[in-house]
């Protein structure tokens, strides 16, 4: 693996280390710093981006200043719930994208959303986004997704509402509310968004998930499997839908925010559920993304129970079954992928050579070092550690290394995280280190980066 002299254009920032929760998330009480333990979990991430969406900001949210009682089956959200909110965002210093539900349509009640949110989250918010995937107001797969006529819905339908949305804004707050859309993974809703010229747009979104065929068992596939995780399909089929995204918001000017992502779409429990080939893919998808030149990417994720709740999560709660989650707030595997990509957060990309089968490569130069990350998705079960030579320019010489392992890429609940630290003596597999080289076995099933320090 050879580490190029030449930057390039792309860089690691805290916004790429990100978490999307449901909107009616916000109802929670342990955002309160003195009410559990999430703040303290969210700061593990250094200072990670939040999004606030999902399909229930559409169907199962309700906001209301004034204490109206909620259609059935509501969550209510309210200014309180934002300030206790803010709390941890600003104990974090996260930076926050907040969706406005467009479902039941009524621009003044988004408005007065918007204005809470405002002076809730300050400096803090970095945009607002109306609606989540519009494209699938009409979708009737699962009871409950349905909120648009199929005859009276498509992207002219979704623009006008917005525009109206945007008017009321403007009327309660002002014009200097950010906007970011349209929050979807097709390209001809993302041209009609970029068409209507919206001033205040600071960034194009796309929504993209690894595994989204969830009756399928096929491999390599899309399907929920874990092998297809680990399978270069899903690194290739990244790199091919994110550029659709990144083309389009280069030719507007503007940048791609990935708001809404992660292994799979499918719900309930599925075969890539807490396994380590969803830690090995976040680390590698995290990485490429931002080495293509997205700016921000949040893991689309819930405060449900670790029973029955999301199989994409980054955390859950240890307490309690399916969407409802109490007590402690636990990580899952593919957070400790989140922590080991936030090591290169500030750093510029360089290009990295690869050669040989089943890893990947991504290297950052920081301000004195070169954090390079190694995945290598050879599966622990059937194969043995390899060696990997790793070139850097001259100067720079390996000291320290995180990882994370298990004991395959099937393993559940098993991901363990290795801080980072400083080669040890024997162990370590590091066969020889010198001026702008490594030589170093590299276990399977693992993620390994390692700093290179100048001088």
């Amino acid at each position: 693996m050879d580490v190029s002299t030449d930057p390039a254009s792309t860089a690691l920032s805290a916004d790429n280390i990100g978490i999307s929760f449901e909107a009616t998330d916000l109802a929670d009480p342990r955002w309160d710093p003195d009410a559990g333990n999430l703040d303290d979990v969210l700061a593990e991430l250094g200072s990670p981006g939040l999004r606030f969406g999902g399909n229930q900001l559409d169907r199962g949210m309700f906001w209301t200043s004034s204490g109206e009682q909620p259609p059935a089956g509501r969550v209510v959200v309210t200014p309180e719930d934002l300030n206790r909110v803010a709390r941890t965002v600003e104990k974090v210093d996260a930076s926050v994208t907040l969706g406005i539900p467009l479902g039941d349509y009524d621009p003044e009640r988004g408005a007065d959303m918007v204005a809470h949110a405002k002076q809730a989250f300050g400096p803090h918010l970095l945009a607002v986004s109306i609606g989540n995937e519009p494209n699938g107001f009409t979708a009737d797969h699962r009871e409950g997704l349905k909120i648009r006529d199929t005859a009276e819905w498509d992207e002219d339908a979704y623009l006008t509402q917005v525009e109206a949305y945007r008017t009321a804004i403007e009327q309660r707050v002002g014009d200097d509310v950010s906007l970011v859309g349209p929050g979807v993974a097709e390209g001809s809703w993302m041209t009609a968004f970029l068409d209507a010229g919206f001033d205040e747009t600071v960034a194009l979104s796309q929504h993209w998930y690894a595994t989204y065929e969830c009756t399928s068992d096929v491999v390599p596939g899309r399907g929920p499997e874990w092998e297809n995780l680990v399978n270069p399909l899903a690194h290739d089929s990244a790199e091919r839908l994110l550029s659709i995204g990144l083309d389009k918001a280069t030719a507007a000017d503007i940048p791609l925010w990935v708001e809404e992502t992660g292994p799979t779409s499918c719900p309930g429990t599925n075969d890539t559920s807490r396994t380590h080939a969803s830690a090995l893919w976040t680390v590698d998808y995290v990485l490429h993304a931002a080495e293509m030149g997205v700016e921000r990417m949040n893991m689309h994720s819930m405060l449900g129970a670790c029973k029955g709740g999301a199989p994409m999560s980054v955390v859950c709660s240890a307490e309690g079954t399916g969407e409802d989650g109490d007590g402690e707030v636990l990580t899952q595997p593919n957070f400790q992928g989140l922590r080991l990509t936030e090591i290169g957060v500030g750093g510029t990309f360089h290009e990295v050579a690869v050669s040989g089968s089943d890893a990947y490569a991504y290297a950052v130069r920081t301000e004195g070092s070169y954090i390079v990350t190694i995945v290598n998705n050879a599966d622990a079960a059937q194969y043995g550690s390899r060696e990997v030579t790793v070139t850097v320019p001259e100067g720079f010489t390996a000291e320290r290394a995180a990882q994370i392992h298990a004991p395959s890429n099937a393993a559940q609940s098993e991901t363990g995280y290795r801080e980072l630290a400083e080669f040890a003596d024997s162990g370590s597999g590091v066969k020889n280190a010198e001026d702008g080289r490594l030589v170093i076995d590299i276990a399977p099933s693992t993620a390994t980066t390692i700093e290179f320090v100048h001088g």
